[in-house]
């Protein structure tokens, strides 16, 4: 079997080595005569397996001691909810800077428990641009600033972490997390969902500053508050095991790899293959994302017009290049370009490119 290059946003491709051994393993999981989704998450097994999963993450993304590492069910819009939930008074204010879609979801998931802040947005031009920090408009006593790292939608990164003073930064890392090294102690609190560059979905990762998880938050059920899950090691409630696995295996091959620096290299030059043939192009191919700013992850693009647009899509699925067709809500063309793709993924999409200007252009 020939696999495709998948350039899907998520869920997205993982790496074969993966795919592989957990395949190898589905049945009996390391000569115990079972499969890992078939042990307790609260036998040594799978005690084990988590345990690892979590001291290979934390050596790859160099996290702090002082940082705890939740593994929970759902994707990143359950933390989304569940961050106003946990850090901020009844009606106390919080700050967010809207960039995408994806930080104005983060608004509607905190909106009914807090009093919620725009302190700046890039709305009125189309989310092709981060507004510069010295626009930001932050309140006092706020109980923290959010942004949303990488806009998947919209293909916008920053590729700064920007100075907020003593309120903690929040940071929504579902497609860029692990993609680079990042200083960690920036930020009050991490999160990912699993499914871009970690592993599969319904999984999220929280990385989250100890003293923090000391706010005592809002009246909510214990299931839903984060010191909870991190004084059970993530284990409050049964945890979707097989995703843990498979993150941990995900997280041991980028170790394997080479670590965050290689794979800062590695989606370096898959993005500028990809920038350089849209622009080279002549406009027939364009991204309308400030170049400073250009996401090295998602990388939306448009042609002329939906008919060339259709054909695109369905030419590039024939030869072996899948879920290119960009998110409705902007249309276009759009390739994720996740740690799991290689650069010869993003080599056959630059030259499928270039064949499909020449016969069509």
């Amino acid at each position: 079997m020939a696999r495709a290059y998948n350039f899907s946003a998520g869920p997205a491709t993982l790496p074969e080595a993966v795919l592989r051994q957990a395949q190898a393993e589905m049945l009996d999981w390391n000569g115990v005569g079972a499969s890992i989704v078939e042990l307790s998450h609260r036998g040594a097994e799978f005690i084990g397996v988590a345990a690892r999963a979590e001291a290979d993450l934390r050596r790859l993304m160099s996290i702090p001691d002082d940082y705890a590492v939740l593994f929970l069910s759902g994707g990143a819009t359950t933390q989304q909810a569940l961050l106003a939930l946990n850090f901020a008074a009844p009606g106390q204010a919080v700050d967010y800077v809207v960039t995408g879609h994806w930080s104005k979801t983060a608004i509607r998931q905190a909106g009914p428990y807090v009093d919620v802040h725009v302190a700046a947005s890039s709305e009125a031009g189309g989310f092709r641009d981060i507004p510069p920090r010295e626009s930001w408009s932050l309140s006092p006593g706020a109980a923290y600033v959010h942004i949303t790292a990488n806009e998947t939608i919209h293909g916008v990164e920053y590729r700064q972490v920007p100075e907020v003073g003593e309120v903690p930064l929040f940071a929504d890392f579902s497609s860029s997390i692990a993609s680079e090294p990042i200083d960690v102690s920036r930020y009050g609190l991490i999160y990912a969902g699993a499914q871009k560059n970690l592993g599969p979905v319904g999984i999220s990762v929280v990385i989250v500053r100890r003293d923090l998880l000391e706010r005592a938050g809002q009246p909510r059920a214990d299931i839903f508050t984060y010191a909870s899950h991190a004084a059970r090691d993530s284990m409050l409630n049964t945890p979707p095991t097989w995703n843990w696995y498979l993150l941990g295996l995900t997280v041991k091959w980028m170790l394997d790899e080479g670590g965050v620096e290689e794979f800062a290299r590695r989606n370096a030059a898959k993005a500028a293959l990809v920038y350089q043939a849209i622009d080279g192009s002549g406009g027939f191919y364009r991204n309308e994302v400030a170049p400073a700013v250009r996401s090295r992850m998602n990388i939306p693009f448009f042609l002329p017009d939906e008919q060339l647009t259709a054909r695109f899509v369905s030419e590039s699925k024939a030869a072996g290049l899948l879920a290119l067709k960009g998110h409705k809500a902007v249309g276009g063309i759009r390739a994720s370009l996740y740690n799991a793709m290689p650069v010869a993924g993003a080599q056959a999409l630059v030259d499928f490119m270039r064949d499909f200007q020449q016969r069509n252009g």
